[in-house]
């Protein structure tokens, strides 16, 4: 024979469960990104979790400065990776209202002081004329991270897209500025097309080794065009990824002087024409959200760097030329990529309890053992 509970205890276990789902809701949407996910490290240990980001540009600035200093008696590789100027736009109370562009432009300055402190560094160690700075950003500016009518996530000038856009110019023309005194010439510009994957075959070449012979190396040697031994860039194609689809192709003509870009995808812009993805956190790669072009959309960017008005057989006489050898150029760079596992698969992205970095009794992961005294 079965018995009902009273109703006390009814009373008292559902109040129990309604405590342990919201608790278990709460810690999914907010605890558990901010207590385990967010979290600074210093080599292999945690160091602050979840991580203060008031103190985080303090933090890294005098790593940098303390590493520069260690090394200074020998070669030595900085890698040195902004906060700034991404959204949320973490800007210490110093810089606040100091620019006349809002919280980017207060951002920008603190950025603007944090390179200062680290050239600073190198020139109190006397070895600017032996390092090759190089300051740069990995895509354009998000423009959809916007607060009212403020601009959140930089500005592109003249340039169509941004950040998520695999084609335009304005999401993937970036910065790039070169600093060696005594090895590169001062106040120069080189209107010549770089990529970031030129990082690496230079850094080898600047160290003395030598790349792999067993793949093949999509980057180059910068210094020849940075020393004016060359006048132009290595790359003759550059292939464009939004994920992994390939959006567009640009052709360095060096007999002509010219820049072809034919673009395969475009985002379908949200509202229709706005330029960015408004309605949408970003502008997606694939499906729905893309329009595929056959033939592709072509552009010459040293007339056109807006990339307004595509060019026809009746506008440009070259253009079935054009398109014929960008394709043939696509053909040979597919026949360059080996398939790879994804590593965004689902396996790899679930969480997994046992890898999770914790400094305290998991789940209850919180610490601080920053050094007071390294904060600027």
């Amino acid at each position: 024979r079965s018995s009902d509970l009273p109703i006390a205890w009814k009373l008292i276990i559902g109040l129990a469960l309604g405590g342990f789902l919201f608790f278990i809701s709460w810690y999914a949407s907010h605890g558990f990104i901010r207590y385990w996910n967010c979290l600074l490290m210093k080599n292999h240990e945690v160091i602050e979790q979840p991580i203060n980001l008031e103190r985080t540009a303090a933090l890294m600035t005098n790593e940098a400065i303390s590493f520069i200093e260690r090394h200074k008696n020998t070669p030595f590789l900085l890698f040195f990776s902004f906060l700034h100027v991404h959204t949320p736009l973490v800007t210490t109370k110093k810089f606040i209202g100091t620019s006349k562009h809002g919280l980017y432009g207060d951002n920008v300055e603190e950025l603007d002081f944090i390179v200062g402190k680290i050239l600073g560094a190198l020139e109190k160690e006397g070895l600017q004329n032996k390092t090759l700075t190089y300051f740069t950003s990995d895509h354009g500016g998000y423009l959809e991270a916007r607060d009212g009518n403020a601009q959140l996530g930089g500005w592109n000038g003249i340039y169509k897209g941004g950040k998520g856009m695999g084609g335009y110019e304005g999401g993937i023309r970036v910065p790039g500025i070169f600093r060696w005194p005594g090895v590169l010439p001062a106040n120069t510009v080189i209107n010549e097309p770089t990529s970031l994957m030129d990082v690496y075959p230079t850094v080898v070449y600047l160290g003395g080794g030598t790349l792999p012979k067993d793949r093949v190396i999509d980057g180059r040697n910068l210094m020849p065009l940075l020393q004016g031994l060359v006048t132009h860039s290595e790359h003759e194609f550059m292939f464009h990824y939004c994920g992994l689809s390939l959006h567009a192709v640009r052709w360095h003509q060096a007999e002509t002087g010219a820049t072809w870009k034919a673009h395969y995808m475009t985002p379908v812009f949200h509202p229709f024409g706005a330029g960015a993805c408004y309605g949408r956190r970003m502008c997606q790669c694939i499906g729905e959200h893309v329009i595929h072009h056959k033939p592709p959309l072509l552009f010459e960017l040293s007339r056109d760097p807006r990339e307004d008005t595509p060019l026809s057989p009746a506008t440009e006489p070259q253009f079935t030329a054009v398109i014929k050898r960008i394709e043939r150029a696509v053909e040979e760079h597919r026949r360059t990529l080996a398939p790879v596992p994804l590593q965004f698969s689902l396996s790899n992205n679930i969480w997994k309890p046992w890898l999770q970095p914790c400094c305290g009794t998991f789940p209850f992961c919180t610490c601080d053992r920053v050094d007071a005294n390294a904060i600027l």
